[in-house]
């Protein structure tokens, strides 16, 4: 597409925006696993090594620029780009964009100012409409061979993925313990509300400010509950490739008003046991307030585990290192899964250095490579099979687990329209925490009346 024609489809879409963290396979992207076909050729892996060692060498003094959103990834990602030019001579210079900001705007501004990145992150279907004249074909890459998280959109792969997330309603194990709680208990609502009535009750002698932490503030953690907590109503307990309540949502706006009420109900228990600071806190708030032991559960997804064992190390450890897990978000009786996904995905500017750009993706899939320090220094749970680092992370152990199991859903709100979080559901969520929105009844019918005329809009 030329760019005047692209700029004037990047001034009539709605204003994309990622979130911090968490915020890994699209399931509307790769639901029906569309690979592209393959190739009759078989390439190993000491041929792709090759391959990247010789692109490498071509590219030598060359600069990469890779643009990043989550914050807390980029100390590993700064030792990732060293280790790579101590090896190949190539720069990738790493820039983040977190705290909030809006880095599809950003973005935008880039492709008008003829300023692109060589690789930048998208949200799979979100975004994959905005820039998918600008993505390079990944399909025939070796790495799209060794993993099922690569983003896939009319059937050829688009997007690499770099770590595999999980949301669930986490926990501080100790203080569970304490209370006497199994947390395999927790299997739906009448078992999660006298779990959280019993910590309540002790909170004083757990050293609680309160049993969970759950924030709402609209303005930088839209994403937290407009967008993560909310899709779990779309979700929780589903096969993987069911998209049946996003496919509600999608045709007009419209929710299944017997599972929305269960899930409001599970909305108004997490309002009633918060800590107040949640309405107008902030995301280091509430990262810091779980990792300090402030609260027994927290609304945030295994993402945080890179931050409670590098920037909030020392409180952390203050408060015993404690073992964390995750419960499903159980608003209906025996829901069982938590949701697992890739985040986001690289893409690769197809204006920009591709070659140098593929030669860096594929050493980053390798165990010769970058896996070790994407694991170690990242705490990227890998999507590659044949990986051979975990990392240490307080959340790696569960994501295993449930997967192992079987018990994982996908997370779906990357297909429904775009901007709905930001400037919908956020905001639906913080009135019902303030209490400017009375009830559950209310909550839905506000709900559903803004979905509605949110997709009634050209």
């Amino acid at each position: 597409m030329k760019k005047k024609a692209l700029t004037l489809m990047l001034a009539a879409t709605t204003t994309l925006t990622f979130a911090l963290a968490g915020c890994g396979v699209s399931t509307t992207g790769t639901a029906d696993n569309a690979k592209a076909p393959e190739t009759t050729e078989t390439t190993t892996a000491s041929d792709a090594a090759a391959t990247t060692e010789a692109q490498a060498d071509s590219a030598e003094g060359t600069v990469v620029r890779l643009v990043n959103n989550k914050a807390e990834i980029q100390e590993g990602l700064t030792k990732l780009a060293d280790t790579y030019k101590e090896q190949t001579g190539v720069t990738i210079d790493i820039e983040t964009i977190g705290g909030g900001q809006d880095t599809q705007a950003i973005l935008k501004n880039y492709y008008q100012a003829d300023d692109m990145p060589d690789i930048f992150v998208f949200e799979g279907d979100t975004h994959y409409e905005t820039w998918k004249d600008l993505l390079v074909d990944l399909s025939d890459e070796a790495w799209t061979k060794d993993t099922e998280a690569e983003y896939v959109a009319d059937g050829h792969v688009y997007g690499f993925p770099t770590t595999t997330e999980a949301i669930g309603l986490s926990y501080n194990k100790s203080i569970l313990d304490k209370a006497g709680i199994d947390p395999k208990s927790i299997t739906g609502p009448e078992s999660m509300r006298a779990a959280f009535e019993k910590i309540d009750s002790m909170k004083d002698e757990l050293g609680l400010t309160a049993v969970v932490g759950y924030y709402t503030e609209s303005a930088n953690l839209w994403w937290t509950a407009g967008q993560h907590l909310f899709g779990t109503y779309l979700d929780s307990g589903l096969k993987r490739d069911d998209t049946t309540y996003l496919d509600l949502i999608n045709d007009g706006g419209k929710l299944d008003l017997d599972r929305a009420k269960a899930f409001a109900e599970m909305v108004a228990l997490f309002n009633e046991y918060t800590d107040p600071k949640g309405i107008s806190g902030s995301y280091d708030d509430q990262v810091l307030g779980f990792a300090s032991g402030q609260y027994a559960f927290v609304t945030q997804g295994s993402w945080i585990g890179a931050s409670m064992t590098t920037t909030y190390a020392d409180q952390y450890a203050a408060s015993g290192n404690f073992e964390v897990g995750m419960i499903p978000y159980a608003f209906i009786e025996g829901q069982d899964t938590i949701q697992t996904n890739s985040p986001n995905w690289w893409g690769l500017y197809n204006g920009g250095n591709v070659d140098a750009a593929k030669a860096f993706i594929q050493w980053c899939s390798q165990n010769d490579g970058g896996q070790e320090i994407l694991a170690k220094d990242c705490g990227c749970v890998s999507p590659f099979t044949t990986s051979e680092f975990a990392p240490d992370d307080p959340f790696a152990a569960t994501i295993g687990e449930y997967t192992a199991a079987g018990k994982t859903s996908a997370w779906h709100w990357q297909g429904w329209k775009a901007g709905l979080a930001q400037n919908v559901t956020s905001v639906i969520f913080q009135d019902f925490a303030k209490g400017s929105i009375k009830d559950t009844d209310q909550f839905i019918d506000t709900l559903q009346k803004a979905l509605e005329a949110y997709y009634a809009q050209q």
